[in-house]
């Protein structure tokens, strides 16, 4: 058996770019303990190492004209992103944004490679601008061409480089797209729409006549669609000679168009597994689909075309194996893997893949969940299990590698993770079942799992915990003050405690966002009092462990030191550790070993036979 330390030692590599050479790819890979950039030439070759921050690099993009490339980094987990750039050539990094107290939205290279582009909150930390900066220009010299009132995004450069599209999120399931003329500061509304509707992934088409991008206007579900710009018209997009983008079943979650070739990806989240499509765009709203690309069953984004636009690179990632880069031939489908990042030693063939199940809840609803079982298991009621609840909650548990998850299971844990109602990825009419007044159906959710796992032959019923990070820690605490007598332990990480004091004390950048999902405080203060789980502390009956990070952004370490104080005046048993060096999560090797090893040895303790 290998000790947490071996497991949280396998490498992922992803964030991948291909060059402007076409023969070089930049990716994130985390052999340092952090994710730095690096590159490599060829498929399996020797990567080469290019940054060397202390802090995680968050991005990096390649100039479309030289090697050199635009990398993000933040401090001690704080977000604000800084811009630097790399020169491939002589090494070199230059801090392009010169703001550390300002978050940096990167927002893609002009077409000549001269100028880039990126939001910020420097003016206004509510609200966020879009500025131009010339490649070798440096912090006030970028110039604000449009001074935004809301949380604004770029998405990219129009081919001619005279435009920018512009996103702006309004919570995370209502979005508008914009055109802004670079020269003249003028905007055009290309979604105006009544209620809540998703305009995402937006992508410039070829000539710039089009954008594309997935919505569920009218729908249920996203789908692949474009905007007309010559008459602001939104349609579906259709397929030459077959019927696959007219599935409503399932999301199409991201698109990503090479406007020189005309050639088009997209990807289709089913049941949380990625279904790619690749096609040429034969006429701007109609897509020749080629040969479906030759991957493994997993999940799979993040997709950067060559520049001729005949392959491209993408990451994937599956339950039984860490994140490697592929490049997939556009025509055949054929995919190559380029980088084989270390398991530390664990053989692959160790690691488990999960059972995709559904359980009843309380008013019927089918919950979709993934169940995984160590092979150790005999089927005989013996095997304890940790119920993993994911955050968000605009989110989705996906069938992706999971280093702790593979460490419990190699200790004998099972794991199971739901993704109870207000997950993403089963159509708008799911995600929306627990808004505000009725966010404590989804912790039904949670027991109806908990139930089903008391029928399964496997599972000793006085054996099960519940952890779960950020809006997942929220979930734990919920679940252990309604329904205590189900749990033997749980593990809050960076986890909301009061629902008034989070939106209070959150960044001003994200308020907004947040009262959209779970109600403000001038209208929904008692609602959210009473469903904070400060209020019911003394409900708790199991053991609990709280984690933080001192420089959380998004949810403030206040919320850890109320949840413990309170657990301790009501004589639960409770531990805490926080961070100070870390934010929202563990990004730093030598602090996930001391937090994953904490927390199995606290594990092991309470779900001890």
């Amino acid at each position: 058996m290998f000790d947490i330390e071996r497991y949280l030692n396998v490498r992922s590599a992803h964030g991948v770019s291909v060059g402007p050479d076409g023969d070089h790819l930049s990716f994130l890979m985390d052999t340092t303990g952090v994710p730095q950039v690096w590159t490599l030439d060829s498929p399996g070759g020797w990567p080469e190492q290019r940054t060397f921050f202390d802090d995680r690099v968050t991005f990096a993009s390649w100039s479309p004209e030289r090697l050199e490339l635009i990398v993000g980094r933040d401090r001690g987990g704080d977000e604000k992103e800084t811009l630097y750039l790399l020169s491939v050539s002589d090494g070199s990094i230059t801090d392009l944004t010169e703001h550390p107290d300002a978050k940096h939205w990167f927002g893609g290279w002009s077409p000549d490679g001269e100028r880039f582009a990126f939001a910020s909150n420097r003016r206004d930390q509510s609200v966020f601008d879009v500025y131009v900066q010339d490649r070798d220009a440096t912090g006030s010299d970028a110039e604000r061409v449009y001074e935004g009132d809301g949380w604004f995004s770029v998405a990219g450069w129009s081919p001619d480089g005279d435009r920018l599209l512009l996103t702006e999120s309004h919570s995370s399931f209502d979005q508008d797209v914009y055109v802004l003329d670079v020269e003249t500061g003028s905007r055009r509304h290309l979604t105006p729409h009544e209620g809540t509707v998703r305009h995402l992934s937006a992508n410039w088409g070829p000539a710039g006549e089009n954008v594309y991008l997935v919505t569920d206007r009218d729908t249920d579900t996203l789908r692949l669609s474009r905007i007309d710009l010559a008459t602001d018209e939104l349609s579906p997009v259709e397929a030459a000679g077959d019927d696959t983008l007219a599935d409503d079943e399932w999301n199409v979650d991201g698109v990503a168009v090479d406007q020189d070739s005309r050639r088009l990806v997209y990807s289709r989240n089913a049941d949380g597994y990625t279904e790619l499509g690749v096609g040429e765009l034969v006429a701007p709203g109609r897509l020749d689909h080629f040969p479906t690309p030759d991957l493994p069953d997993a999940v799979a984004g993040g997709v950067s075309f060559g520049p001729d636009g005949d392959r491209f690179a993408l990451t994937v990632t599956r339950s039984d194996d860490t994140a490697n880069v592929y490049v997939v031939d556009v025509t055949s489908g054929e995919a190559t893997r380029w980088t084989r990042a270390s398991t530390a030693g664990i053989p692959r063939d160790s690691f488990v893949a999960p059972e995709l199940v559904r359980y009843p809840s309380f008013d019927g609803l089918e919950i979709p969940a993934f169940f995984s079982l160590p092979e150790t298991d005999t089927g005989h009621g013996e095997t304890p299990v940790v119920v993993d609840v994911h955050g968000g909650p605009e989110s989705q548990r996906r069938p992706s590698f999971g280093r702790v998850k593979q460490y419990l299971l190699s200790r004998g844990y099972a794991v199971f993770e739901p993704n109870v109602r207000g997950s993403t990825g089963y159509g708008k009419a799911y995600t929306h079942l627990d808004d505000v007044e009725k966010r404590m159906d989804s912790v039904a959710d949670l027991k109806a799992g908990v139930d089903w796992l008391h029928d399964h032959p496997a599972v000793d019923p006085d054996r099960i915990a519940v952890m779960g990070a950020s809006y997942g820690g929220f979930m734990t605490l919920a679940a252990l003050t309604a329904y205590p007598d189900i749990w033997a332990a749980g593990v809050d990480i960076v986890g909301i405690a009061n629902f008034v004091t989070f939106l209070e004390n959150t960044g001003d950048w994200r308020r907004e966002l947040r009262e959209a999902e779970y109600g403000s405080l001038a209208e929904d203060r008692e609602m959210l009092e009473s469903i904070s789980p400060i209020n019911h502390v003394e409900d708790i009956a199991a053991p609990l462990f709280v984690l933080h990070g001192e420089n959380d952004p998004r949810v403030p370490v206040s919320e850890a030191h109320r949840i413990v104080e309170g657990a301790r005046e009501a004589g639960v048993p409770v531990r805490e550790l926080v961070f100070e060096d870390e934010g929202h999560g563990f990004t730093k090797l030598e602090n996930r070993i001391e937090a994953y090893s904490a927390i199995v040895e606290f594990l092991d303790t309470h779900l001890a036979e």
